[in-house]
């Protein structure tokens, strides 16, 4: 080990005395890829493009209004709703008639700059609770199935060994 440790030493003192000459160090064109490092220990700098691609379809300003109303009376069914938007802000509202019998409704309205916001409202029943004119009719069996029972037990299993066929090469 002493040994080791006095070469070691030999050989620091002739390269900090000059007796060992360093390495040339030789110039060569940056790499054609980026990603490679040079041989003096930093990467260089890598410029990255930002692109920014614009949509043909993007409308700065969207503007829609649209609304629809269902009142069946085979069901009792009646719902609606209209929304409006102008750019970032939307406003609308909704109602439905819930199985008690009174109306919700349901007035909406969402920007950036307040997120989205609804106010609901309970109306009374002015009626009582909406039940479809025409329900199916339950679904009776008319022969119900036996019980299943096994007559005989099954036998135990007991381990053989596997048998092989033909000739394996």
């Amino acid at each position: 080990m002493a040994f080791k440790l006095i070469a070691f030493a030999t050989l620091v003192a002739a390269a900090s005395a000059g007796v060992l000459a360093p390495a040339p160090l030789a110039y060569h064109g940056a790499p054609a890829y980026a990603h490679a490092a040079p041989a003096y220990g930093y990467a260089a700098p890598v410029a990255k493009a930002v692109v920014k691609t614009v949509d043909a379809d993007y409308d700065p300003n969207p503007q829609y209004s649209y609304s629809y109303d269902v009142h069946d009376s085979l069901t009792g069914d009646a719902k609606s709703q209209q929304e409006t938007r102008n750019g970032d802000v939307v406003e609308g509202s909704y109602s439905l008639v819930e199985a008690d019998g009174s109306r919700r409704v349901v007035h909406y309205t969402a920007d950036p700059h307040n997120g989205f916001n609804a106010v609901v409202e309970k109306e009374p029943a002015t009626h009582g609770p909406v039940v479809a004119k025409y329900a199916a009719a339950p679904v009776v069996a008319k022969y119900a199935a036996a019980p299943v029972v096994a007559k005989y037990a099954a036998a135990p299993l007991h381990y053989a060994a596997p048998v092989q066929h033909g000739y394996y090469h």
